[in-house]
């Protein structure tokens, strides 16, 4: 296992997080049941193979399955005594938790109800990275920044994170943290997949020149990558992608990356699409770690291997073509001016 440097700080995580969505599920938990449904036998299972694989750091959300993943991480730690220095535990911070109109958002009241919460569901005294799960388009960044600095002065927070926010409303809670001396950001949480490179055209850019690491979410686009659907596939769309249609996909391109990573797969002895779907994005340098979800140990264990596969140049290169984004404006215009100015030595002859 690989371990990285998390954003511009002196900690290290492991390039395959162990995501958490599949835990709880049970009949109070909604459409959470499309996603897993696993109970705590099962939770210690998942964790405990991961953690042995070398997995350090384990994400999850108050919203899953409503506080229930939470509890059921915290216990599984426990119950597989894991020193608490040893995992490197994310949660986030946003999402529907009851009926009342403060019972969500990135307010501040909502914030500090939140933490305590999420403490006791994850028998902790401190969340290593916090995360905002998503834009508030009512409370000011300011309010956020404030009541997050607050957490970590207080030690209850470590490190503040955000997750499925624009580039412009990043570089402007940077730009407010670092004129107010708050915490900053030093993650985000996004989606990116072969299939879906959208955050490439600017939220990449602005993690490389910031040095904010990437977290991706869905790797395998809700499972569409798995290689259990598509060209040359023999098994029937999973019951999630069925039931869950997300996050949307321009299917065409899908299925030309899956052709492409059939064939690849099949030149290194066979390994599984998805094997090869995130084997890809571990390779690209703007990544910091993948966040995998398992129902199963043979799903996880499959998952836990793309850190041993290598892609070549030329596979690189291929599956970067096919799965190219069209060309948008800017960029476009971009490339067509900016051939000039590009970092090289400059000569007058």
């Amino acid at each position: 296992m690989k371990y990285n440097q998390f954003g511009r700080t002196g900690l290290f995580v492991s390039e395959i997080c162990l995501g958490t969505m599949t835990f709880g599920g049970n009949e109070d938990a909604g459409f959470w049941k499309a996603i897993g449904t696993l109970r705590q036998a099962e939770v210690d299972r998942i964790v405990g193979r991961a953690l042995a694989a070398g997995v350090n750091f384990i994400d999850t959300a108050d919203v899953y399955s409503y506080g229930q993943s939470e509890r059921l991480l915290g216990q599984a730690l426990k119950d597989l005594g894991v020193a608490r220095k040893d995992v490197v535990i994310a949660t986030k911070v946003f999402g529907e938790m009851g009926p009342g109109p403060n019972d969500r958002g990135a307010g501040r009241g909502h914030i500090m109800d939140s933490v305590q919460g999420s403490l006791e569901r994850l028998q902790t005294d401190h969340i290593d990275l916090y995360q905002i799960h998503g834009t508030d388009l009512v409370t000011p960044v300011e309010e956020t920044l404030r009541a997050l600095d607050d957490l970590t002065r207080q030690g209850l927070v470590r490190h503040v994170g955000v997750s499925n926010w624009t580039a412009w409303r990043i570089a402007k809670a940077l730009g407010i943290s670092e004129a107010k001396g708050y915490a900053r950001f030093e993650t985000l949480q996004a989606y990116y997949s072969i299939a879906g490179r959208d955050l490439e055209r600017e939220l990449v850019p602005l993690l490389n020149e910031e040095k904010i690491g990437l977290m991706v979410w869905s790797p395998l686009a809700g499972g569409l990558l798995s290689g259990k659907f598509g060209p040359g596939a023999t098994a029937e769309e999973g019951a999630r992608r069925a039931t869950f249609d997300f996050p949307p996909v321009n299917t065409e391109r899908a299925w030309a990356c899956v052709a492409a990573m059939r064939e690849i797969g099949k030149a290194n002895q066979g390994v599984s699409v998805a094997r090869v779907a995130l084997a890809w994005l571990l390779a690209k340098p703007h990544v910091m770690s993948v966040i995998i979800g398992a129902k199963t140990t043979e799903q996880l264990d499959d998952n836990l291997a793309a850190a041993d596969l290598v892609l070549s140049a030329a596979e690189m290169a291929s599956l970067d073509q096919v799965s190219a984004l069209p060309a948008e404006y800017p960029g476009w215009m971009l490339e067509r001016q900016g051939g000039s100015r590009r970092p090289k030595p400059f000569s007058k002859s």
